[in-house]
């Protein structure tokens, strides 16, 4: 496990090396759409808003379990949604 992030942090330096590389572009996706494409923006910042929500209800959940340790029963509890409890 430890070898294989070795290995993942290595490509991304050797990628961030090249030339025209842009901050967070590790995949090279600006070389194939341009920036001043509206469409393609306004597609980032809604990643971006998804994925800050996302982290913002992980912090949620973690806290949850860190002071009350009760999040479990909602998920698999008898009165849980889940079809297979």
């Amino acid at each position: 496990f430890v070898l294989g992030c070795g290995t993942i942090e290595w490509l991304a330096e050797k990628i961030k090396d090249r030339p025209g590389y842009k901050p967070g572009d590790i995949l090279g996706a600006a070389y194939w759409v341009d920036d001043s494409d509206e469409g393609w923006v306004d597609y980032q910042n809604k990643e971006i808003n998804n994925g800050r929500l996302a982290m913002v209800a992980f912090m949620g959940i973690f806290v949850q379990a860190l002071y009350f340790d009760n999040y479990g029963d909602a998920i698999h509890g008898p009165n849980s949604f889940l079809p297979f409890n």
